[in-house]
């Protein structure tokens, strides 16, 4: 039996049983969840580095939306909180839109 030891979506188990197969699940303490979550992001993350082409660079991001809004819960926020402060960011200090490279700064 392969062994997997990784955070998976809350329906994978299920869409596994329909399969006939047996699985092994256990329900993280919150110290526990928030490592994998950041293990996931980081996976989710290079996926996307690898990704070929807009479709499947849309779906990885889609993944990684997914794990900013389990993290934004988890630390006691909301992805509508996480998005006040990109927003403020953003107009603070601008966005990426501009595609600006930074190449040195004389001292």
């Amino acid at each position: 039996m392969p062994i997997y030891n990784k955070l998976v979506r809350d329906r994978i188990p299920k869409i596994i049983q329909k399969t006939g197969k047996n699985l092994k699940t256990e329900v993280l303490d919150n110290e526990s969840y928030i490592t994998e979550l950041k293990k996931k992001l980081n996976e989710e993350v290079a996926e996307y580095q690898e990704s070929d082409g807009n479709k499947e660079a849309l779906e990885e991001l889609a993944d990684i939306l997914e794990l900013i809004h389990a993290l934004s819960s988890i630390h006691n926020g909301s992805i509508k909180e996480v998005e006040q402060i990109r927003e403020k960011k953003k107009t603070e200090r601008g966005g990426f839109d501009d595609k600006i490279f930074l190449l040195e700064v004389e001292d």
